[in-house]
């Protein structure tokens, strides 16, 4: 767990988001059950390719070190490969997720070929059954496909990207020899009830006693890669890994396809909207958004700022409290100390307004 003075300079926000998230386009060819986007259709007025390549530019000479894309399936834009290139030549190394319908031999070459490139192929469930009930028909055979045209092209080291449910828990060791099988590491991630996630939360969201094997599996398993997933967790006992508070605005954000700039991946809502792209630099709002300051200037929670395992989880997750109706001052509704309470679901909304959008 990083140090209260760290998480102190932490919450008041850096020069630049530590994790910068870029979805390039909602269009995707699946549709599953817990989408944090709603992602399907593609949005109208989606960045254009000079666009693309001139925030590239503003992001290098923000000084960060890479951008995490994902979307919708971001290799369904036809210049994923020029957009990703020009990220290398720029020095900006890219995390990309993937169902890995497009990867095929060709593309996993191309990939192989790069630098500065790490591919995390989306699975969420340890056979076709579990899997596809979740991620749409015919998920499991293309994601395992690409991961083998990975392992064949010579790509290293690829990621097994899977968000953690009450169905797969209980298979996690079968997962990660999953991953294992094609040279991949396991990167496990939280369910949020954002996008199609509100509608599935209640029958997804791993329950108390899942959430308590699941901690005592990451502990067994260090090697495992969470990010900053699972820090509500970590009041259970040994600290996990990764950054113990949320980072909305403060050390994350995310641009949507039309170059909207929200708070989080999981925020993808009007109340959290910093700005557009199209109307100010990202760095602009970056540094000067009213609602990234507020974000920064907020106190701990008032329900949880008196609790002993405060400094364990920083009060947990901002959108996980939104999207089950709570106020930011509530306890996140995984709270594992026994304060959270999920509430009625409320129905994300993600905008699809155009009026600062051009085709």
């Amino acid at each position: 767990m990083i140090s209260p003075s760290l998480t102190k300079m932490l919450r008041g926000g850096l020069s630049a988001p530590i994790c910068l998230t870029w979805e390039l386009t909602y269009g995707c060819n699946l549709s599953c059950r817990h989408c944090l986007s709603d992602s399907g259709a593609k949005a109208p007025g989606e960045l254009s390719r000079i666009e693309a390549l001139g925030l590239l530019d503003d992001i290098a000479a923000m000084g960060i070190f890479y951008v995490n894309i994902g979307g919708g399936e971001p290799t369904m834009r036809r210049d994923f490969f020029e957009i990703i290139g020009y990220a290398q030549s720029r020095r900006l190394g890219v995390k990309f997720s993937t169902n890995g319908s497009y990867i095929d031999a060709a593309a996993a070459k191309r990939l192989a070929a790069m630098d500065y490139v790490d591919v995390q192929v989306s699975i969420d469930g340890h056979d076709a059954p579990s899997n596809d009930a979740i991620r749409s028909p015919g998920a499991f055979a293309a994601a395992t496909a690409a991961l083998e045209n990975l392992a064949k092209a010579g790509f290293s080291n690829p990621k097994v990207s899977v968000v953690a449910t009450q169905s797969n828990v209980e298979h996690l060791d079968e997962l990660l020899a999953l991953a294992g099988y094609y040279g991949a590491s396991l990167r496990l991630t939280r369910l949020r009830p954002s996008g199609r996630g509100a509608q599935s939360y209640r029958e997804l969201n791993p329950s108390p006693e899942a959430q308590r094997q699941l901690y005592a599996w990451l502990v067994a398993h260090p090697e495992v890669l969470t990010g900053d997933s699972f820090f509500h967790l970590s009041p259970l006992g040994e600290p996990l890994e990764g950054l113990n508070m949320c980072g909305a605005g403060r050390v994350v954000c995310l641009i949507d396809p039309v170059g909207d700039v929200y708070a989080c991946p999981f925020t993808i809502h009007p109340q959290f909207r910093a700005g557009n792209l199209r109307e100010e630099t990202f760095a602009a709002i970056w540094s000067n958004s009213r609602l990234f300051g507020e974000l920064r200037n907020n106190p701990a929670p008032s329900g949880c700022a008196q609790c002993s395992a405060y400094q364990a989880c920083q009060g947990g997750c901002m959108a996980a409290k939104f999207h089950t109706g709570a106020s930011y001052d509530d306890p996140d509704p995984d709270c594992v100390m026994g304060h959270g309470n999920p509430g009625p679901e409320r129905v994300s909304i993600r905008p699809r307004a155009t009026s600062r959008a051009t085709p």
